[in-house]
């Protein structure tokens, strides 16, 4: 049975302050470590700055720790130089969580990451601007803002039309199926995108997933 966006409203009810803005992407058979040595991310960093006040820095930090070690850097209002985030292995993939981040859909990041593989990602900031992508060996099968899906770009554009359909989006571009409506809740149209994420993944992210895991966390280097 296909997840829809009701099954991910927990994200909106228990993480309110993240969904302003965070990303999220899934890397297959890819290890956190080599998520680190791909991105040519640095741990130390992360050592220098937190080791004295979390423990088990970098490889066993908590979820609230990421957050919180998100706005702690050593630039101004608590920046890092460069992008921060926590990696967990989930089956056969790779979590990447990026609280205030945008890393998993900068383009120039994107290809390293997903070579030989298969990667998902979304995202969504303060402004409300949000992406999504599924990208195969560097290759972008499909790109779309999830509050416009009916504008699809890649080599695959319209490939999960169906898909995003059941999952809950509203698409102009044809009826709705059967017993098929769009969803109307704030909540459940930012699930449509952890929705359509699980069907490309087979994934099935959960808030108690979330919270029990513990992450390697590192800084890669800034694409500017």
């Amino acid at each position: 049975m296909i997840a829809t966006a009701a099954d991910y409203v927990w994200f909106y009810d228990r993480f309110p302050s993240l969904v302003e803005g965070y990303c999220f992407t899934l890397i297959e058979g890819v290890r956190p470590e080599d998520v680190v040595a791909r991105l040519g991310a640095r741990t130390e960093d992360v050592v220098a700055r937190l080791g004295a006040w979390i423990e088990n820095v970098p490889s066993g930090m908590s979820f609230d720790d990421v957050i919180g070690a998100t706005c702690s850097g050593p630039g101004q209002y608590g920046a890092w130089d460069g992008h921060f985030f926590g990696a967990v292995a989930v089956e056969d993939w790779c979590l990447i969580v990026e609280p205030n981040g945008g890393m998993g859909i900068t383009r120039e990041i994107m290809e390293p990451l997903s070579a030989g593989t298969r990667l998902v990602s979304h995202y969504r900031n303060v402004n409300a601007v949000s992406y999504f992508f599924w990208v195969e060996d560097g290759e972008i099968r499909l790109s779309f803002e999830p509050a416009i899906p009916d504008y699809r770009y890649g080599s695959d554009p319209d490939g999960l039309v169906e898909v995003m359909r059941q999952v809950g989006f509203d698409l102009q571009d044809g009826d709705q199926p059967d017993g098929i409506d769009p969803v109307d809740d704030f909540a459940a149209r930012i699930g449509t995108v952890f929705a359509l994420a699980e069907h490309l993944t087979g994934v099935k992210l959960t808030a108690q997933l979330l919270e029990e895991s513990t992450y390697l966390c590192a800084v890669a280097p800034s694409t500017n």
